[in-house]
């Protein structure tokens, strides 16, 4: 199994990434800040407009190391990878299939599925550590009914439409979990762009950083990040990245929010409302979700399929690795990932 690496999050805005040798140098108005060699780094997120010296780019290339570039807020505006991985045969299977509608809504029921499964084991665990809430059993029920018609749906537009509905209902009840902090806190529904309100400013935050982390376990087991199989393909957009994320948001994404929130790591205080009344996190918010998020990637799960150990942080890696051998049809079908 490979090993988990770290993924370095560089944070101050005025930071400037440059290398030395085989080290990757931070430095903040030319004093330098931090160092790391660069064999000990599996990918780079920076999030500010300082940038990165060619040299330093082009370490990260030749050592295999995603760089990736985000806003100061967090929203992504680009990303570097080396020389493309794997066996072209694999991605001339992956394009052809990517073409056939069967493969393509078969696969796409399963991320899907996968993600309603997830969602409603969130909200059944809830249930175990908190008793009964007539709100959010109904939810669980709705959301078995709609799992089997989201396997029934006859075309992607149909899927779409019942994983919409489906998410929906989740987050219908979301703001049930957050046990603390309730009235700092308010949910009333997911909103993406802008976040309006501090918990979906946190949610749409680490999903940027699930997204990354799968399109670099993509690119490194040979598959191409781009060419999806439900998600629309944009240039630009990491279709596949988007499409397999959907199993890991509940597990990786919302259990992170929701414990930093209820164990008080953040408070009302961590955010900050904007003109357009949206919110975004402070930089020590950033940081500790970051430092969080680390923590928790280093933290060992056994796998629902293989039966073995790995750390969290390795997931991504594991379902890419899973997918390819499905789409090179060493496996019978894709073991979505079903958190217990």
């Amino acid at each position: 199994m490979r090993k988990l690496l770290n993924t370095l999050y560089i944070t101050t805005p005025e930071a400037y990434l440059s290398k030395d040798g085989l080290n990757v140098v931070v430095s903040v108005n030319k004093d330098e800040m931090f160092r790391i060699p660069i064999m000990n780094v599996e990918s780079i997120v920076t999030f500010g407009y300082m940038g990165a010296s060619p040299g330093l780019m082009k370490l990260c290339m030749d050592n295999n190391v995603s760089l990736v570039f985000m806003t100061p807020q967090g929203r992504f505006i680009g990303r570097i990878q080396g020389a493309t991985q794997g066996n072209v045969l694999l991605r001339k299977k992956q394009y052809s299939l990517s073409e056939d509608e069967n493969v393509a809504l078969h696969l796409a029921k399963l991320f899907i599925t996968g993600k309603v499964f997830n969602t409603r084991g969130i909200l059944q665990r809830y249930i175990r550590d908190n008793g009964a809430d007539e709100e959010v059993e109904d939810v669980i029920k709705q959301l078995d009914w709609q799992k089997k018609r989201i396997l029934l749906a006859e075309n992607m537009d149909i899927l779409r439409g019942e994983e919409g509905h489906a998410a929906n209902t989740y987050f219908e009840v979301f703001n049930h979990l957050i046990l603390h902090q309730k009235d700092d806190f308010p949910f009333n529904g997911r909103s993406r762009r802008p976040p309006k309100d501090e918990v979906n400013a946190m949610l749409s935050f680490v999903y940027t950083l699930i997204a990354n982390d799968v399109a670099a376990a993509l690119e490194s087991v040979g598959l191409d990040p781009y060419v999806g199989f439900m998600h629309t393909l944009r240039p630009g957009r990491t279709s596949l990245a988007l499409d397999m994320m959907e199993e890991l948001r509940a597990y990786l994404g919302d259990r992170l929010v929701l414990s930093m929130i209820n164990r008080k790591q953040v408070t009302k205080k961590d955010f900050i409302r904007q003109s357009d009344e949206s919110f975004v996190m402070t930089d020590n918010c950033r940081k500790e979700l970051i430092t969080t998020w680390q923590k928790r990637k280093k933290e060992t799960i056994e796998h629902p399929y293989l039966k073995e150990k790995i750390p969290i942080g390795l997931l991504p890696y594991t379902q890419a690795l899973l997918l390819a051998r499905f789409l090179r049809e060493d496996l019978d079908d894709y073991p979505v990932f079903l958190m217990k």
